[in-house]
């Protein structure tokens, strides 16, 4: 096994954020599913899950650090003896002491018989080495302990979402740990920031334990025409001065397709419209609103026949857009 850092591309010192990225980048490309007819992928993609085993867990990554464990997470042989090493009980009083470099009954180096034990860890039993008895005295006697079987951590996710799937689907898509694409269904009144939970679809346990749960973030993608506050949608919808004075039928864009928008006439600009039930869903099961603001907007180029009808009309009908507060 290949220097985790190094297999999952990142700097020793780097952070947990840019780790698990790393380690999605790589699931994504090199899964299984994607590469059925590809060895080489599917053993990239194995290589990944054992890095992130490690250095995507705090307590782990800490000890590969510090040389206690392994790439694969198998502890480490110091020259003074079993430092650190807790897999094995019992070596059985016909075994040297700790650090002798001699065999039992010289039947091989001291080295010889942990290789043989290391050979063998996981297997749930050991191999005698070469100079232990048949009957289980001195080091062939051991028994290693299985390995605890540990939940997986749970995988951070956020979704991107557009008003328009949250009004028409109801569902959005999202990348899991590992590699698979699926729809998520959005709840009801879903809210920006909210979090959906997905039992079992984080990271896969150690030693065969459980995965842990993704956690999807909706996070909702600024919308071109449309502001959320909470379920109600607010649009500012221009006017044209005459459609404004005389009153017009305006084709206003809502969520779930354009209507025509009845605008009256002699209509101020700041004027709020309300289209009932073109808002997002609510948790009752209904929709919000859409807030409509009229903004009456001047022609782009002046114009000589307008400017002697506002002055002739400001002679005949003046009035007051401002109130005594502005005096």
């Amino acid at each position: 096994m290949r220097d985790p850092y190094s297999v999952l591309g990142v700097a020793k010192n780097a952070s947990e954020g840019d780790i698990k990225k790393a380690f999605r980048k790589l699931a994504k490309k090199y899964h299984p599913d994607q590469n059925k007819d590809d060895p080489t992928a599917q053993k990239r993609f194995s290589e990944a899950n054992q890095a992130y085993e490690i250095v995507g867990d705090k307590e782990k990554r800490a000890k590969f650090d510090r040389g206690e464990i392994d790439a694969e997470g198998k502890p480490r042989f110091h020259a003074g003896g079993f430092d650190g090493f807790t897999g094995y009980e019992d070596f059985g009083a016909a075994g040297g002491a700790r650090g002798t470099r001699s065999g039992a009954g010289g039947g091989g180096s001291f080295d010889d018989i942990l290789n043989d034990i290391f050979g063998s860890f996981g297997s749930g039993r050991t191999r005698a080495g070469p100079g232990a008895s048949a009957g289980g005295g001195g080091f062939g006697g051991a028994r290693a302990k299985a390995p605890p079987k540990t939940q997986g951590a749970n995988a951070d996710i956020t979704a991107r979402v557009t008003l328009e799937d949250i009004v028409n689907s109801g569902k959005t898509q999202v990348t899991l740990p590992s590699g698979k694409t699926v729809n998520v269904t959005l709840p009801k009144g879903v809210v920006d920031g909210e979090k959906i939970r997905l039992k079992g679809q984080g990271y896969p346990g150690d030693n065969g334990g459980p995965a842990g749960d993704a956690l999807v973030e909706v996070r909702f993608k600024p919308h071109k025409l449309f502001e959320v506050k909470g379920s109600d949608l607010h649009l500012d919808l221009p006017l044209t001065l005459y459609e404004a004075v005389l009153g017009a039928k305006v084709r206003t864009p809502t969520l779930s397709g354009a209507v025509n928008l009845t605008v009256p006439a002699n209509a101020s600009s700041g004027k709020t419209m309300r289209l009932k039930g073109k808002g997002l869903p609510t948790k009752t099961g209904g929709h919000g609103d859409l807030l409509v603001k009229l903004q009456i907007v001047m022609p782009p180029h002046g114009d000589d026949e307008l400017d002697t009808l506002m002055k002739a009309w400001k002679e005949i009908t003046p009035y007051r857009a401002r109130g005594p507060e502005f005096d």
